[in-house]
């Protein structure tokens, strides 16, 4: 009956981890993506390489987020102890005591796999409709980061992970940022030459 006990304990402390290692590789991916994203569609990268690699680039890093935030989710299905249903995992806030940072990283995860599936329409829509659609990652990061940020609270590990998340976030908030400031005040504190 105790070897039982052990080899539940030491499976849950391994899916775990594999959950914390995961969340953060999927973090930081999703830090890398939204940057290459912003680099890509404004041109300030165009010298690097052609356009057709720099948008395969920005999908791989999207890929790859979804990816490990999958992973993250899923490992929770296995926990022999305190595992979350695939209800919860889909739709905790129709699930009575979903705790709201579990509620934030779905909403996060979904949001970014909705954003991934309208990717394909590029071909079949215009190209402000598909743009109006794939902005909405804009709005998926910083629920995605709270998530981080409260998961990181609730596991003791903040001391440890709020160093790096936020250094990866500063980078995607400034790039934001600059993503939708008017090209004159861009011209005026010198970041893209007046074209004459």
């Amino acid at each position: 009956m105790m070897s039982t006990i052990v080899l539940a304990q030491s499976a849950d402390t391994g899916l775990r981890t594999v959950a914390q290692y995961s969340a953060r590789l999927s973090y930081i991916f999703m830090c890398f993506t939204l940057t290459w994203g912003v680099l890509t569609a404004t041109n300030w990268v165009r010298n690097i390489t052609g356009r057709k690699a720099l948008r395969g680039s920005h999908m791989v890093m999207a890929t790859l987020t979804l990816a490990f935030g999958g992973i993250h989710a899923m490992a929770f299905l296995f926990l022999s102890s305190g595992a979350l249903s695939l209800a919860y995992l889909t739709v905790p806030y129709f699930v009575s005591g979903a705790l709201a940072r579990h509620v934030l990283g779905v909403v996060g995860f979904e949001l970014m796999l909705a954003i991934a599936l309208t990717a394909g329409l590029y071909r079949f829509t215009s190209y402000r409709r598909w743009l109006y659609l794939h902005r909405i990652a804009y709005l998926a990061v910083p629920i995605t980061a709270i998530h981080s940020f409260f998961g990181a609270i609730a596991n003791g590990n903040l001391a440890l992970d709020w160093l790096v998340g936020t250094i990866l976030l500063v980078p995607v908030l400034t790039l934001t940022a600059l993503r939708f400031l008017p090209t004159r005040a861009l011209e005026r504190i010198g970041l893209i030459e007046e074209q004459v």
